[in-house]
């Protein structure tokens, strides 16, 4: 069973669940997600002999939340993950991401490969330097309502979901983004969760 508890790396306050010993392998969690998505794993990891951190990344459930949307670069992000190994009193660690934690993991890995010395990433491939950055890439191929773009404004999906937090949660946790309907796409005056009128049942899993 995985322990918790709150780091100071990065300047900011950090939650991790924790489990075992041996090697260390840090969790990177994606959106919108937090450390308990990786419930399963942990105790999985740490039965084969490593340490497994699973943090709240920077902004999400327990870990800190900094105000100022320069907070929240790469460098920022993968400087959590190198102060995470810090203080865990750790010289190297292997690095595993999903969804929006791939892309720490992945450049975890080439920012400090003396230590990350092995990296996986689910869902979301490696990044091919000199491509261009993926708001750029969006808006030069005629796309200008994909979520990304939506979250970009500060303030707008805050609104959309501390509208009714209950139904937000409902919404994207109860229907996952395999749904057809769930559409990263934002159509003009719908908002990202689209029509909340219609209910549905939560999933076996969701309480």
């Amino acid at each position: 069973m995985p322990s918790s508890r709150t780091i100071s790396v990065n300047g900011i306050e950090m939650f991790a669940l924790e489990q075992g010993t041996g090697p260390l392998v840090v969790l990177c969690h994606g959106w919108p997600e937090l450390s308990y998505s990786w419930r399963h794993q942990i105790p999985a990891i740490a039965d084969a002999g490593y340490h497994v951190v699973a943090p709240d990344m920077r902004g999400y459930g327990q870990t800190s939340a900094p105000a100022d949307v320069g907070a929240y670069s790469i460098f920022d992000l993968v400087g959590d993950m190198v102060a995470l190994v810090a203080a865990l009193g750790e010289k190297d660690a292997v690095i595993v991401g999903h969804d929006w934690g791939a892309p720490v993991a992945w450049h975890a890995a080439l920012f400090r490969p003396d230590i990350f010395t092995a990296v996986a990433g689910l869902s979301v491939p490696p990044p091919f330097r000199g491509r261009g950055r993926p708001l750029d890439s969006l808006r030069e191929n005629g796309i200008t309502n994909f979520y990304w773009q939506y979250f970009q404004t500060p303030g707008v999906a805050e609104r959309e979901f501390e509208r009714d937090v209950a139904l937000t949660m409902r919404r994207l946790l109860g229907r996952g983004f395999s749904d057809p309907s769930a559409s990263l796409f934002v159509e003009d005056g719908k908002g990202f969760l689209g029509d909340t009128t219609t209910s549905r049942p939560l999933p076996a899993w969701l309480s």
